[in-house]
């Protein structure tokens, strides 16, 4: 299975800083937002992830991810000259992803909570078993959302786009698997008023066949779409609390590789050397002694 970060747009809900930066490259606590996307796929065990974003902004990523061998990860990275819509990712990634099953995730996404692991394995499950799979969050202002309506299998019956009478009050998050094939049906999406290749409609295919299933995120977790700054400075001082609290780093992407054998001691001594005038650092020295 292969994985993609949609990380393009302008961010202007976040100017003047994006002006000059993209913002996913920004900080959230102590790390750069895109990490935390990549520790979800990561979780998934997925290893070949390619991000897209804009011909500006490649080189930025190029220079903090490169390859992702440091991680463990193979990345590539593709263009997406102008905002199409989120379902046009998989048709700018269809190369990469060579018909294979597939999640993608929205560069500005992050999700805390236990039992997320499992909820991804179930997702990927049903991805190579032929489904399609949403997360579900729920929201106190669903009218703001799209909106997934369930039945007691955890299929979905309807995906609404803000609706004005939310039929549930459980949002679509930024997380996504589909089956293999998934370039070929986001192709045949036509563009909606505003010009878009609309994720929504994407998902209405699958719901009408009958290959479109919900993994509920419950009250233990918590998810934020960082793309305004009142939504960063929350997600900053969770996590802030969380790693405080728990003497971690959340979203540590050399842990997760190195818990998984995709990287040696010595890959991760040395990134443990590189960041050793931090906390960071210092919980990687703590990972490769607890290890011993």
């Amino acid at each position: 299975m292969k994985g993609i970060i949609l990380a393009g747009g302008s961010g202007t809900r976040l100017y003047p800083i994006t002006e000059g930066i993209s913002k996913q490259l920004m900080p959230i606590y102590d790390k750069p937002m895109i990490f935390y996307p990549i520790s979800v796929l990561m979780l998934a065990d997925i290893r070949d992830i390619l991000i897209i974003t804009t011909p500006e902004d490649r080189p930025r990523f190029e220079q903090l991810l490169g390859d992702g061998s440091k991680f463990g990860i193979n990345l590539s990275y593709a263009i997406q000259p102008e905002p199409r819509g989120l379902a046009d990712a998989f048709i700018v990634g269809e190369k990469f992803l060579n018909g294979e099953a597939c999640a993608m995730i929205l560069g500005d996404n992050i999700f805390y909570g236990n039992g997320f692991t499992k909820l991804l394995a179930n997702a990927r499950d049903n991805a190579e078993s032929g489904y399609a799979t949403n997360f579900g969050f729920r929201v106190h202002d669903p009218e703001r959302f799209g909106i997934m309506e369930l039945d007691e299998e955890n299929n979905i019956i309807s995906v609404e786009e803000k609706p004005s009478v939310p039929k549930s009050d459980f949002a679509v998050t930024g997380l996504y698997f589909y089956p293999a094939g998934v370039s070929e049906l986001a192709k045949q999406v036509k563009p909606s008023d505003r010009g878009e290749i609309e994720i929504t409609t994407l998902n209405d295919m699958y719901l009408q066949a009958g290959k479109l299933k919900g993994e509920l995120l419950g009250g233990g977790f918590c998810w934020f779409d960082t793309g305004t700054f009142d939504s960063q400075m929350d997600a900053a001082a969770l996590i802030r609390a969380l790693e405080t609290n728990q003497s971690r780093i959340l979203a540590c992407l050399e842990q997760i590789a190195f818990d998984r054998g995709w990287i040696t001691r010595d890959q991760l001594a040395e990134r443990a050397k590189l960041c050793r005038k931090n906390k960071y650092g210092e919980f990687l020295t703590k990972v490769l002694e607890d290890a011993r």
